[in-house]
């Protein structure tokens, strides 16, 4: 029984239509992908259950805001709603004692560090250094993960030197999106940039690419994946832009087959990295679809996976942990999913 087969007598996906030649290329790859296990991550971001992943009732790994939900940029794919959820911690103080606090009640095991940037597409953290400074001295096992926007390599060391373990940052392969879309002066060569200055680094390097991002459309997914593959970064996240954020009528849903390949692009152009699958994507049956092309294509992990993921995997016959940490970020505990169930 080929895999199309398999995935019409999962339940949550017995009603859906999977492109059969795109199936059929991922199964003809799948020497690759089932060498692979798959790690799904329920950070405490939001809450979050299906019924076959429980999310984390504890907050174990956070993410804050430097800038609450304040970004200057304010592009058009996001709007600043993406920073709504996060903890506002608007002082370098704030930080301190919110991360102390929910080490002492509540376990806390890592965090994000995150904020709205400038009109340059850049922010800037170098107040909160200290802190980072003196919660790894105090706490060194913490795990502590930055998206950095654009930054140039004297940034880069100062984070390093502070303490923080994972940096993560937007890499945009067409002129046309930054510039439309991001409404920034600012070049693709500035973004490889960027990629260069951390990877200088001894921190893992989690860069991020939105599927879509130009308005709903591919453009420049593919030269990006491209020049993430000329720099020694940690994993790739791979996310798919998420229409309800911006203005009515100015993006369009890319299709579940278009972000498919994208999926066996990544695979193929980074055989040897880490491939996830972050939390930004749209919901209902578009994720269901998705994420079952992400488990077939073989990346390394899923943020909040869909009903049906989990079946994907064992109908395909992909072993699967889960870990309540962002995607970017591993905090060494995951667990074979039957025992996190069992537990």
């Amino acid at each position: 029984m080929g895999w199309i087969e398999h995935l019409s007598e999962l339940e949550p996906l017995e009603d859906v239509e999977f492109d059969a030649e795109l199936v059929a290329r991922m199964e003809a790859a799948q020497t690759a992908s089932l060498s692979r296990p798959i790690r799904f991550s329920t950070p405490t971001f939001k809450e979050f259950e299906t019924s076959d992943v429980k999310g984390c009732g504890k907050n174990s790994f956070p993410a804050f805001s430097i800038t609450a939900a304040g970004c200057a940029l304010n592009c058009d794919h996001c709007q600043k709603k993406i920073l709504e959820p996060m903890i506002p911690a608007t002082k370098p103080e704030m930080l301190d004692q919110k991360v102390r606090d929910l080490i002492m009640l509540q376990d806390l095991k890592g965090f994000l560090l995150s904020g709205g940037s400038n009109k340059r597409n850049e922010i800037n953290y170098d107040r909160y250094f200290p802190i980072i400074e003196g919660l790894k001295r105090d706490f060194p096992e913490l795990q502590i993960a930055i998206h950095t926007a654009l930054t140039d390599e004297a940034s880069a060391k100062r984070m390093e030197a502070a303490g923080v373990d994972t940096a993560m940052m937007d890499v945009i392969g067409a002129q046309e999106t930054i510039n439309q879309v991001y409404n920034l002066d600012r070049s693709v060569d500035d973004f490889e940039a960027t990629l260069a200055a951390l990877t200088a680094t001894g921190m893992n390097i989690s860069p991020h690419i939105v599927i879509g991002l130009h308005y709903g459309k591919l453009l420049g997914e593919q030269y990006a994946l491209e020049m993430i593959g000329r720099y020694p970064v940690e994993a790739l996240v791979l996310v798919v832009i998420m229409p309800f954020y911006a203005k009515p009528g100015t993006f369009t849903t890319p299709s579940t087959k278009d972000v498919g390949e994208i999926f066996l692009q990544s695979r193929q152009i980074l055989p040897d990295r880490q491939v996830l699958l972050g939390c930004a994507r749209p919901a209902g049956m578009h994720k269901r679809i998705t994420d079952a092309y992400a488990v077939m294509a073989g990346i390394d992990g899923i943020a909040f996976p869909a009903e049906g993921a989990l079946g994907v995997a064992e109908a395909i016959g992909r072993p699967v942990n889960q870990e309540h940490a962002c995607c970017s970020i591993k905090l060494g505990t995951a667990k074979p999913l039957t025992q996190m169930s069992a537990a």
